[in-house]
């Protein structure tokens, strides 16, 4: 059923706050381009009324950290088929974006910045071009959600196209209008259907699961094996893609900038770092008092959003970063789990299981 919320004013007789609109659509359009984090997060916006050359203007367009792109459509007063006919027409045009369209982009939306720079300051790691744009996202920004609508998107996610609805209600509190928002699918769920997109040159998944554990001030390689875990957090889209992994999975872990480090069997599912323990000399200990060389984004703790999660690990076999196992043309992506379909990942595991020759240890 279509998404619906209500809000109450606190206070010994709440009271149900009463549903508005806003003066204009084009008004959330223009908080959405002042403020991104209204939408997300996790996304850069990078563009805005972007000619498509074939008779159409893209809403809005933003860049994820693993350089995925994202197709943002308000729904205004179009129909659920046209405003979803509209997303899938434009979204073949954003396919087909190379670099250099991407950067002119950038340019007119942002002028004189430099989109290498402010996505390196954004997202804290470089702007890699050769995985620009390797996938992308449709987010459909609605007012209110109807059931056709709903059964349309539901049935192209089903079929693992990355579309979503983030649907906006608005409320009257006084002279005061409040905002809310809601996604009609979980958001990792669209990221995973992304990041795995095929192509004609894709194949079956290979039932191996890809992890980039990013080490810095924020988490530690040396902590991951002495205590047995893997990563990931300060937004949700790091964290979430966690969810993906399931006790007796096998994990291939990379770090970003040095190469593959090591192999493990997942033993339990993700846990926020509030309740994530560890095994110590002096027994069972929460994991931000045992893991001191990094972080592990402390300061968000209490923040289920922005906190590091944990997913435990035995290890099959590791290397120090000094001996990580890096080739041209071996698999990478900047999310922090994924399930690769490239046959690059195929390769890439073959030749892993030549570098990490005890990866099947205690395998039946």
């Amino acid at each position: 059923m279509p998404i619906r919320t209500t809000l109450w004013k606190v206070g010994p007789q709440p009271q149900p706050l009463s549903e508005s609109s806003l003066a204009n659509e084009r008004l959330l359009e223009d908080m959405i381009a002042t403020s991104p984090r209204i939408l997300s997060d996790e996304w850069m916006l990078i563009g805005r009324q972007e000619d498509t050359g074939f008779g159409g203007r893209i809403d809005l367009l933003a860049i994820a950290p693993d350089a995925s792109l994202v197709l943002i459509e308000l729904k205004r007063e179009r129909t659920p088929r046209e405003v979803v006919a509209q997303a899938l027409d434009y979204a073949s045009w954003v396919e087909r974006l190379h670099a250099e369209d991407i950067a002119a982009i950038y340019g007119r939306f942002a002028r004189g910045r430099s989109l290498a720079e402010d996505f390196c300051q954004r997202f804290g790691h470089a702007l890699d071009e050769d995985e620009l744009n390797q996938n992308h996202q449709i987010i459909i920004v609605a007012a209110s959600l109807d059931e056709s609508t709903e059964r349309i998107v539901a049935y192209l996610s089903e079929r693992d196209i990355p579309i979503n609805v983030l649907c906006f209600q608005v409320f009257s509190n006084g002279d005061e209008q409040l905002l809310s928002r809601a996604w009609l699918l979980d958001p990792v769920r669209t990221q995973i259907s992304a990041a795995a997109t095929p192509d004609t040159a894709n194949e079956p998944w290979n039932g191996e699961f890809y992890c980039s554990y990013g080490p810095s001030e924020t988490r530690s390689w040396a902590d991951a094996v002495e205590f047995g875990f893997i990563s990931g957090g300060g937004g949700a889209w790091y964290s979430r893609t966690l969810q993906l992994l399931s006790p007796g999975d096998r994990v291939w872990v990379k770090v970003p900038g040095s190469g593959f480090v090591g192999v493990g069997r997942v033993t339990g599912c993700s846990q926020p770092a509030s309740t994530f323990k560890v095994n110590t000399p002096d027994g069972e200990l929460p994991v931000l008092d045992a893991a001191k060389r990094s972080s592990y984004h402390r300061q968000f703790l209490d923040d289920p959003e922005r906190c590091e999660y944990f997913v435990p690990v035995q290890w099959l076999q590791t290397v120090t970063l000094e001996s990580a196992v890096q080739e041209i043309g071996m698999f990478g992506n900047q999310n922090t789990v994924c399930k690769p379909t490239a046959p690059k990942w195929r390769s890439t595991v073959e030749r892993l299981k030549e570098k990490f020759p005890r990866f099947d240890r205690g395998d039946a």
